[in-house]
């Protein structure tokens, strides 16, 4: 399937001791960008959290946002720093000495001081955080790519209509090549004739200048390149996605089809093949654009 690189994700996991919330979304990009923000409690889990990502993503900026919630009542503990405690209450002694002074520092003071007691977070058990995290991820995942395919079947179906009307314009240029090439000999012919009067046109001469302008305006190899190119993109629609992804092959079909495009108006001498000349490379320019919303 075509699948878009924006769209969003969300999805809540809960169970007695937690609760994870992972939402992600994603904008257009060249390369896969992964950006993730969660507690630092679970750094330890990012790797094993981008490769799940990659499940569900190939191209394209993507924010992640991780929630957390503990039901549990073990989540945090106090820390007891004896050796820093020790550290302060030798000082006190000293100050007390050096400064001829009672010592009366309490147990309740010393506490006090900075950092002799600390909150820190239990430790945690990696693998059945994982267990419970990674549902919440595949869960997001997979509402975010069906978002993305679902928009991506709105974009396959425009550039379709867009590669059709290429097509016709092609037809069109194609059947309308010969007949300025006839219409140019026959203007050509009543010139000369205008030129020479009653005098007998000089029939090899004639063709052979007929030859030299068909051969300055021909876009023939162009038109079947051209053709050639819009067909692959069509069949690479068609086809769907690849373990690669299909944009970065569009797009490079449609920088071919712009020089194509662009050489068939450069040669063209005739209004009508340069207004379908000047269609074709609008369209062209159209379909790039939508190309860079394609994974």
């Amino acid at each position: 399937m075509v699948c878009s690189m924006t769209g969003y994700g969300r999805c809540e996991v809960a169970e007695e001791k937690c609760k994870f919330t992972v939402e992600m979304k994603s904008v257009n990009n060249r390369y896969l960008d992964i950006n993730i923000k969660m507690p630092k409690k679970f750094n330890a889990l990012e790797s094993k959290i981008r490769n799940e990502l990659k499940k569900f993503i190939k191209r394209g900026k993507v924010d992640v946002f991780i929630t957390y919630e503990d039901f549990s009542e073990t989540d945090t503990r106090v820390r007891y720093n004896k050796e820093l405690a020790g550290e302060y209450l030798g000082y006190l002694r000293q100050m007390a000495q050096d400064f001829e002074i009672d010592n009366d520092i309490r147990v309740s003071a010393l506490s006090k001081y900075p950092d002799v007691f600390s909150m820190e977070d239990a430790e945690l058990d990696e693998e059945e955080m994982w267990s419970i995290l990674k549902k919440a991820v595949d869960g997001a995942g997979e509402k975010f790519a069906a978002a993305r395919a679902t928009e991506g079947q709105f974009l396959k179906e425009d550039l379709d209509e867009k590669l059709s009307g290429m097509l016709d314009s092609v037809e069109f240029i194609t059947e309308r090549s010969p007949i300025i090439i006839e219409e140019y000999r026959n203007r050509l012919r009543d010139k000369v004739r205008e030129l020479l009067e009653d005098k007998a046109v000089d029939e090899n001469r004639l063709i052979m200048e007929v030859t030299l302008y068909a051969d300055k305006v021909s876009v023939d190899e162009e038109l079947v390149r051209l053709r050639s190119h819009i067909q692959a993109m069509k069949d690479t629609l068609d086809k769907g996605d690849d373990k690669d992804g299909i944009g970065r092959k569009l797009d490079f079909l449609a920088q071919e089809m712009n020089r194509e495009s662009n050489t068939i108006l450069s040669k063209s001498t005739d209004l009508e093949i340069s207004d379908r000349g000047i269609m074709l490379k609008t369209d062209v320019e159209k379909v790039r654009e939508q190309i860079q919303n394609i994974e």
